[in-house]
């Protein structure tokens, strides 16, 4: 029988949370002969790796790369390639599944001939207490159960939460959108360009992924030089939006993309880099990125846009300020 879907799981350094993570992707309502889940040991200095082989040798339908270390991107790539089913998740090693979903997602991509399908997800942290960081971007989230072709998709529904887990994806279409290595954020950078590739997009409100933030994963790492490459990368999407916003005929989730990214430039400058604050700044103006666009903003938000758009100087120091009381 072919395989429907192939679930791509990166692994490192998550040994407190590899089993929950690998029981919850058994606990499903597919057949084992219908799907496989494909296990990248991204060379996890723990335990990770004999806990993958463990459940290979107990699980048929369980595969096993073991590969030298090259982050987030890289694993997913090798995923890809390895990948047999018809249709691709990703699952990352520290979040875990609810039960009994994916028969539900699998079936809807089928009936639909869908290329993309979005399923929602909930936050939580290491308590497993749901929690909402992102308030701010859920009021431009669309989960409506309507079909439309990717760039639709992107600009009025997506809202700007481009996580690589809450999406289903057919295989070959993934095949020629991999991940950009060596970077973070690969998740914002690879979103745009798999639905600019796709023409049968739409999402379900099927509860299906448990995103946990916890101490010491890279969002929230505070060492100084993964701040000094989080800032970097942060240069490196605009540039990347920029160059995609060319091949779209509706560029507004792309401006808005932008806006939000400077945003956080500026406030990592604020929070980490306010000593070299004139030098980021000239990058930016360099950039062409003002003014900035209020598309998807909050109203907090659209208060800081509309001073950047008048002195980017002057909102990194009324921010400064603010962060000393």
């Amino acid at each position: 029988m072919d395989l429907k879907l192939s679930i791509i799981v990166p692994v490192y350094n998550v040994e407190a949370y590899l089993r929950r993570c690998i029981n919850s992707l058994l606990n499903q309502d597919l057949p084992d002969n219908e799907y496989e889940i494909i296990l990248v040991d991204d060379e996890s200095p723990d335990n990770c790796p004999a806990i993958c082989d463990s459940y290979a040798n107990g699980h048929p339908h369980i595969r096993v790369i073991h590969r030298k270390n090259g982050g987030l991107g890289a694993a997913r790539n090798s995923g890809i390639k390895e990948a047999t089913g018809k249709y691709i998740q990703f699952v990352d090693s520290d979040d875990f599944l609810e039960p009994n979903v994916l028969g539900t997602l699998v079936k809807k991509m089928d009936e639909n001939r869908l290329d993309v399908l979005r399923f929602n997800y909930r936050n939580i942290n290491e308590q497993l207490e749901v929690f909402s960081p992102n308030k701010s971007i859920k009021p431009f989230t669309d989960y409506r159960d309507e079909i439309c072709d990717g760039l639709t998709f992107l600009t009025f529904r997506l809202g700007f939460a481009c996580y690589a887990v809450q999406f289903m994806i057919r295989k070959d279409l993934a095949d020629t959108c991999h991940f950009k290595e060596g970077i973070y954020f690969e998740d914002t950078e690879w979103a745009p360009r798999l639905l600019l590739a796709s023409e049968r997009v739409t999402s379900t409100d099927l509860l299906v992924y448990n995103y946990q933030t916890r101490t010491g994963s890279i969002t929230n790492s505070i060492d100084k030089a993964k701040k000094e490459k989080l800032l970097a990368d942060r240069f490196s999407i605009l540039d990347s939006m920029k160059e995609q916003m060319q091949l779209a005929n509706n560029t507004a989730w792309f401006e808005g993309i932008i806006a939000q990214t400077v945003l956080s430039i500026l406030g990592d400058i604020v929070n980490d880099f306010y000593s070299s604050k004139q030098h980021y700044i000239n990058r930016l103006k360099s950039s062409s990125v003002f003014p900035l666009s209020d598309f998807h903003a909050t109203t907090s938000a659209r208060r800081k846009i509309r001073i950047a758009n008048i002195s980017p100087s002057l909102l990194c120091t009324l921010l400064y300020i603010k962060s000393r009381f």
